[in-house]
């Protein structure tokens, strides 16, 4: 891999700390006119780069940012009828502009899955600074699946691990024990 391993355009530069107190923003798509407008309230949390080949991407980014945010504090404030569902059989249910492409947010409808009540969103669709940066970089090894080639995955963990985004093949640990305490929980195996 030849010059410095590029991760995505919002954090190659570096990425800036939370504001404190910091109100939310609003999230646009890429369409010049009539863009479709998405508006947080509130911080996010669980911000990541993602390797999956779900997650939307900007054009060369080999991994996607993505954070979550209570789904009380997501609201479509523009141009909803453009939006559609991209794969209504994944458990993301991931909703994009029809014109340019872009998810604007994912939302699982499944009561019972353990992040269920939150949605998931890409902070860099807002213009607005502040938001909390990445915190550590998920499913790494799928990046392969799009066209990464395998041999450049030690310069890409090397290069997550300098910017302190430690590198999974699935989700940070405080995520992954969420989802197993929520799964004991569901089989009544939980112990406390």
């Amino acid at each position: 891999m030849a010059g410095k391993v590029s991760i995505h355009p919002s954090v190659d530069s570096g990425m800036k700390p939370a504001a404190k107190n910091f109100a939310g923003g609003k999230l646009s798509c890429k369409c010049q006119q009539d863009a479709v407008e998405v508006t947080v309230t509130g911080q996010v949390a669980h911000n990541h780069v993602c390797g999956c080949s779900k997650c939307w991407k900007p054009a060369g980014a080999t991994f996607s940012q993505v954070a979550v945010t209570p789904r009380d504090n997501l609201k479509v404030t523009a141009n909803e009828g453009k939006l559609k569902v991209v794969d209504a059989s994944a458990a993301i249910q991931r909703h994009a502009c029809k014109d340019c492409g872009v998810h604007m947010y994912g939302r699982i409808e499944n009561k019972s899955h353990p992040l269920s009540g939150f949605d998931f969103v890409h902070p860099e669709l807002v213009k607005d600074a502040g938001w909390a940066p990445p915190e550590f970089a998920a499913f790494v090894s799928p990046v392969i699946e799009p066209g990464t080639r395998p041999g450049d995955m030690a310069g890409i963990r090397s290069r997550l691990k300098e910017m302190h985004l430690e590198p999974y093949d699935a989700l940070s640990p405080p995520l992954m024990d969420l989802l197993a305490t929520h799964a004991a929980k569901q089989k009544g195996t939980l112990r406390t």
